[in-house]
C-alpha cells in the first residue's frame, strides 16, 4: 500500500490526483481485520504529512448480506458500525463476477474501481495440487484426508488449508482456520511419532473454541465456546486481552516459554523506538 501511495501522489499535483482505492473481496475475519489495519496505516501516513485521511478509499465487497458470518448478529452489526465510522465502504450482497486491472465488477452490474485488489473470500489450493501423482482432491484443489489426516496415499499426510477433512459430527469439512491447523498439527505430530514406533495413528477431532476478530487499535469482538459456559460473546478490552493471549499461546507452541517471553520483551522495547512504517 505504501509503495502504491507514493507512486500515485509524490511529485504530482494533489488537486488532480484521485484517492488511492483499495477493494477487499470478502467480509470474513481476514477481510475485516485487513480493512481496519489499512485504515490505521492511513493514519500513520498522515502523521508523517504524506496524506490526508480522504486520500485512501477502502471498500469491502461481500456476497452475503452481512459481514462476519462466524459471529452472532449482534457482534457482526457492532463491527459493521465500527467500520462505517472509520469510513470503510461496505458493499454487502454483492457477488463478484469479474476482476480486471481497473477494478471489480459485481453481479448487479456495479463496477468498483480499485488500484489495489485483495481477495479474502475463502480459500482454494493452487491448480498444481490436483496433479500430485494421483492424490485425491476436491473442487477447491484441497487434498482429501481421512480422520487421521492421511491422503489417498498411505505415506502422505496433509493439514491446514490444503487439506479437506470431514468435521466429525457436523456437516461439511473442518473450517480453514488457525485453530484448526493448530489442532491438526498436534494430532499429526502424535501420529507421526506413533508410526515411527509401529503404533496406531491418532484420529483427529476438531473442537471449535469460538472466533475473535481484531480491528487493530479500534476494538476486538468475538465469541468463545466451552463445555461449561456454552457460547459467550465478548468485546472491547476483554476480547482484545483474550485475542492477545491466544496469540501468545501460538507463539509458546512454536518457540517455547522462554523464547516467547524474550520476544515479548523485545517487541515492547521496539515499539517505543521504531517507526510504525518503513519509509524506504
Amino acid at each position: 500500500m505504501f509503495e502504491s501511495y507514493l507512486k500515485q501522489y509524490i511529485g504530482k499535483d494533489p488537486a488532480q490526483v484521485k484517492p488511492l482505492s483499495i477493494a477487499i473481496v470478502g467480509a470474513g475475519a481476514t477481510g475485516v481485520e485487513l480493512a481496519a489495519q489499512l485504515h490505521e496505516v492511513t493514519g500513520v501516513l498522515a502523521m508523517y504529512g504524506l496524506n490526508e485521511p480522504s486520500d485512501v478509499k477502502l471498500t469491502i465487497i461481500e456476497a452475503a448480506t452481512r459481514l462476519l458470518p462466524a459471529l452472532p448478529d449482534r457482534l457482526a452489526m457492532a463491527t459493521q458500525q465500527q467500520l462505517a465510522k472509520l469510513g470503510v465502504d461496505l458493499k454487502l450482497g454483492r457477488r463478484v463476477t469479474e476482476v480486471n486491472r481497473e477494478g471489480i465488477l459485481t453481479h448487479d452490474g456495479e463496477f468498483i474501481a480499485a488500484d489495489i485488489k485483495v481477495w479474502a473470500a475463502g480459500i482454494k489450493a493452487p491448480d498444481w495440487v490436483k496433479n500430485l501423482d494421483g492424490l485425491e482432491t476436491n473442487p477447491l484443489n484441497q487434498l482429501i484426508v481421512d480422520a487421521t489426516l492421511k491422503t489417498s496415499d498411505d505415506d502422505i499426510f496433509a493439514m491446514g488449508d490444503c487439506a479437506a477433512c470431514a468435521w466429525t459430527g457436523r456437516v461439511g469439512n473442518v473450517p480453514p482456520r488457525a485453530q484448526a491447523a493448530h489442532q491438526q498439527a498436534e494430532a499429526l505430530y502424535k501420529s507421526l511419532c506413533n508410526r515411527l514406533n509401529g503404533k496406531a495413528l491418532v484420529p483427529f477431532t476438531y473442537y471449535d473454541y469460538g472466533s475473535l476478530v481484531s480491528l487493530g487499535k479500534y476494538t476486538t469482538v468475538g465469541n468463545l465456546m466451552g463445555s461449561l459456559m456454552g457460547t459467550v460473546s465478548i468485546g472491547g478490552f476483554i476480547a482484545k486481552l483474550v485475542y492477545l493471549s491466544l496469540y501468545k499461546m501460538h507463539q509458546i507452541a512454536i518457540h517455547g516459554y522462554f523464547r516467547t517471553a524474550m520476544l515479548t520483551l523485545s517487541n515492547a522495547f521496539r515499539r517505543s523506538v521504531y517507526i510504525k512504517i518503513k519509509l524506504h
